[in-house]
């Protein structure tokens, strides 16, 4: 019945699925944590993700630039009080993926049919990955990931999948479901 439009200087907006009546609010403002960068950039508040059961529990979860323009993917709340505003206090980090340049971000989210959560993150940047940051299993650039925003383990706020690739492999990024990817913006 609502739609949700992330706008890339930090803000979510949320409005009854109605056209004939201009009636959007501010579900979430998040713009003083929010790096845009300047001109053209691939940087800003990047992607949201209902949790599947967010009826009951209120998690969304997103994916945005931080002030020091690195890729940083968090939980946030609904307000008890009122479905249609957030709760800014309520960031729950999960991942901060350090970036090398200010385009390839990647910043697509979704819950796959498997119930576990699925991170779109691109190869840091600069022409021609000059670094081979993507197909470098250590780190999470260049990569779709995917962890387990249900059962948090390992002293993280999020647990591994048993069938990731790298699922118990120390000396690999064992969030990684993919890799070897230029920016993959848009999953599906």
């Amino acid at each position: 019945d609502r739609l949700f439009v992330l706008e890339q200087p930090g803000k979510i907006m949320v409005f009854e699925n109605d056209y004939s009546v201009s009636n959007a609010q501010t579900f979430l403002d998040i713009r003083n944590i929010v790096d845009q960068g300047g001109g053209y950039t691939e940087e800003g508040l990047l992607g949201i993700a209902f949790h599947p059961d967010y009826a009951n529990n209120g998690y969304f979860y997103v994916n945005y630039s931080d002030l020091n323009g690195d890729n940083q993917i968090s939980r946030f709340s609904v307000s008890t009080a009122d479905p249609d505003i957030a709760d800014p206090t309520s960031e729950l980090p999960l991942l901060d993926i350090t970036q090398t340049f200010s385009n390839h971000n990647g910043g697509c989210l979704a819950f796959g049919p498997d119930g576990y959560f699925y991170i779109s993150s691109g190869d840091g940047g600069e022409q021609g990955d000059p670094n081979n940051l993507a197909q470098n299993t250590e780190l999470l650039l260049g990569k779709i990931l995917r962890i387990d925003v249900d059962n948090p383990s390992g002293g993280n706020n999020y647990g591994i999948p048993a069938d990731n690739p790298f699922a118990g492999d120390p000396s690999n990024a064992q969030e990684i479901w993919a890799y070897g990817l230029r920016n993959p913006w848009k999953i599906s």
